[in-house]
């Protein structure tokens, strides 16, 4: 599914909505809106049932709930999205949020960083048989390559993202030179969780391989949502879906000899050194 996506267009780009939209639907069907109009491949959410996310005693409780939607919310923004021609999916935190978005048929999942042990969750997600992106911040390499088997041993599709859970993360401690070794390691595609507050992270992965880029999404740089820090926006990811396109053009194929524009300068091309009398 992805792999046809990054084969027509070069790049499959999520905008990760998140819970940046505070509970409030109005603004969750804002940011698909926004996220379409900017150049995003999908649109991604978190769907979960809080006290089956975290503890009461969580100091990120309150906060979770205050930005839960409830299913029939997800239901709506599912069709929002059908109706947009962006593809909507979600990273379900219990059984039930797995139930629920196959139910209404989504065509991705996504396991967070903070799950890739959580063998409860995997199990159940691996039992719908749908293509998963997983984010491996957190992550050991036995860690990555216990989920990668088992979602491999079911003939998955499965797509691994290289991923810092640092909230924001800066550039310099990117660490990109995972990408290169997980694909070698684990003979499969990588792309990028980002945690930066830019794209330049981005741009310097698709040069590593990675055609898969996850970017938290905000409306505006006033917009007061939980990860504000960490998000990019609009502009920002249109300039990054422009940059995608344009790579590839950059780099073209290896060719010698007279190229184009170079016609120009045959004049001065020598085969020796000339002497004036």
């Amino acid at each position: 599914m992805i792999n046809k996506k990054i084969k027509k267009d070069g790049f499959f780009l999520i905008a990760e909505a998140g819970i940046n939209h505070n509970g409030n639907l109005d603004k969750a069907f804002k940011l698909v809106d926004s996220a379409k109009s900017s150049g995003a491949t999908a649109i991604k959410f978190q769907t979960y049932k809080t006290e089956k996310r975290v503890s009461r005693s969580n100091p990120a409780f309150n906060i979770l709930k205050k930005c839960e939607l409830d299913f029939h919310s997800f239901e709506k923004l599912k069709k929002y999205c059908d109706k947009k021609k962006i593809i909507f999916f979600s990273t379900p935190f219990d059984k039930e949020s797995v139930d629920f978005l196959t139910k209404i048929k989504v065509k991705l999942f996504k396991i967070s960083s903070f799950d890739t042990s959580n063998n409860e969750l995997i199990d159940h997600v691996i039992s719908k048989k749908i293509p998963t992106i997983i984010s491996t911040g957190l992550s050991s390499l036995k860690e990555i390559k216990n989920i990668l088997k088992k979602f491999n041993l079911k003939k998955i599709e499965t797509h691994l993202l290289h991923c810092i859970s640092t909230y924001p993360n800066k550039e310099e401690n990117s660490i990109l030179s995972n990408i290169q070794y997980l694909k070698e390691k684990f003979n499969c595609d990588v792309g990028l969780s980002d945690h930066t507050n830019n794209i330049k992270t981005s741009i310097y992965s698709y040069l590593l391989g990675a055609r898969i880029f996850e970017k938290h999404f905000k409306l505006s740089n006033t917009d007061r949502c939980v990860d504000a820090s960490v998000s990019i926006t609009p502009k920002q990811m249109k300039q990054l879906a422009n940059e995608l396109y344009n790579i590839p053009k950059i780099l073209g194929t290896p060719k010698f000899g007279v190229r184009g524009d170079e016609k120009n300068a045959v004049i001065f091309k020598r085969k020796r050194i000339y002497e004036q009398s």
